[in-house]
């Protein structure tokens, strides 16, 4: 029986962080759940495609735009089910099981939420994600996400669009339940700012499902 698993990751000058990515995966290579890993990259001018041809991954380019890249990994993908991970999250212990029992469940999963720092402030707003996937059913990109290919198909897959992409796909699929394992991301983004960063946010995510261009809240992002 062929694995079932295709790998999906968005890149765009991901040399540092993709090395640890990939051998948390090998765990998954050497179990047989892994048909194939995908690299969508959005035009790298580091290493990350030299890292990408060392593993043998497939690799498509195009515009750098999360939704974009995401749909074009998508469409490249050859396994039965997906899964979409950022390139600065890491599954933890156990992942590749919780995985297995995720495709046997037969429905949408994502990985409860960690940082990779310590403190009051990653654990709350690691916590209030958490909260947010259980309990309004929006896990979002950097908590990965694991779906079958005919339920991402059917659901339209990821939207090309340069934010909000992953609100815009789960709410489309049928409600993803949490895996049995965790998954470690980047601190960088909330160092030093937090609450600003949450809040904003929080604020952009109201805006967008009130119906605000994603594209325009992107600008205001940046």
């Amino acid at each position: 029986m062929r694995a079932p698993l295709s790998v999906v990751i968005p890149t765009l000058n991901a040399e540092a962080t993709l090395p640890s990515l990939l051998i948390a995966l090998m765990g998954g290579v050497e179990s047989g759940l892994i048909r194939d890993l995908v690299l969508s990259d959005g035009g790298s001018t580091d290493a990350t495609m030299t890292i990408a041809g060392e593993v043998g991954a497939l690799t498509v380019t195009g515009p750098a735009s999360r939704g974009g890249q995401l749909r074009r990994g998508g469409e490249a993908a050859r396994g039965d089910w997906f899964l979409f991970l950022h390139a600065d999250s890491l599954p933890g212990p156990g992942w590749v099981e919780a995985v297995e029992r995720g495709i046997t469940l037969g429905v949408p999963g994502y990985f409860p939420l960690r940082f990779r720092a310590r403190g009051l402030a990653p654990r709350i707003t690691a916590g209030w994600a958490n909260l947010r996937a259980r309990h309004l059913g929006l896990p979002f990109g950097d908590q990965g996400l694991l779906v079958a290919r005919e339920t991402y198909r059917a659901a339209g897959g990821y939207p090309d669009q340069p934010l909000m992409e992953d609100i815009a796909l789960v709410r489309a699929l049928p409600r993803a339940r949490a895996l049995e394992a965790w998954i470690e991301t980047g601190w960088d983004r909330y160092e030093g700012r937090w609450l600003a960063q949450g809040a904003g946010n929080l604020i952009r995510q109201t805006r967008y499902l009130a119906g605000a261009n994603p594209a325009r809240l992107a600008r205001r992002y940046r």
